[in-house]
């Protein structure tokens, strides 16, 4: 009975992931390149895939278990349960907390960077901050050391200006790799954590 039920909706959803993946290959091949950042959908659902996986997948056991054939699970099977809900929130939890740090930083902020032009510029709020190249005193860049964990592309970069003001950028933007490169020119310190806590 509940394979009838969940069947179809995996084989609808599999269709439809399918579908948008293409839809989204075609328009990027015409579409032309943007050069304003934002904290669009597509950028937070790139970052957030796999931890959301990982976190729908251990807590889609706990309504299995409860709803199994048996009468009462016993509790060797509530432990384990238990246990798998805890891995996979351990391995999903330290990203979705980075991302909704990242989010408070920057969901209303917008970066235009165009370095063909040597533009560079940052909003807040629909507000220009108001700061030149020249203005920035130095800059941190930091990225994540633990490589194959879900919070890998959580980083970002933060720009110490000459009056004391500071502008953090985080990777739910954009990559920040081209931006560093083009303040490679501002003395830049690099660090690589563990977790890029902004």
């Amino acid at each position: 009975m509940k394979s009838a039920i969940f069947r179809p909706l995996l084989e609808i959803a599999a269709v439809l992931f399918l579908v948008l993946g293409a839809a989204r290959w075609v328009t990027g091949l015409f579409s032309k390149r943007t050069h304003v950042y934002q904290t669009t959908a597509a950028r937070q659902m790139r970052l957030l895939f796999w931890p959301l996986l990982a976190l729908g997948a251990g807590l889609s056991v706990v309504p299995a278990v409860a709803m199994g054939g048996e009468p009462a699970a016993s509790t060797f099977v509530w432990l384990l349960t238990a246990g798998f809900v805890l891995f996979t929130l351990l391995l999903s939890g330290p990203a979705l907390l980075l991302h909704l740090r990242y989010w408070t930083l920057n969901h209303e902020t917008t970066l235009v960077f165009q370095p063909a032009n040597n533009l560079l510029e940052v909003y807040e709020a629909g507000q220009r901050v108001a700061f030149e190249r020249r203005d920035l005193a130095r800059i941190e860049r930091v990225t994540c050391r633990a490589r194959r964990s879900f919070w890998a592309r959580y980083d970002y970069l933060r720009l110490h200006l000459q009056d004391g003001r500071t502008v953090v950028l985080t990777s739910l933007l954009t990559d920040l790799e081209p931006l560093a490169t083009f303040l490679r020119n501002v003395p830049t310190e690099r660090r690589a954590v563990a977790w890029c806590w902004g």
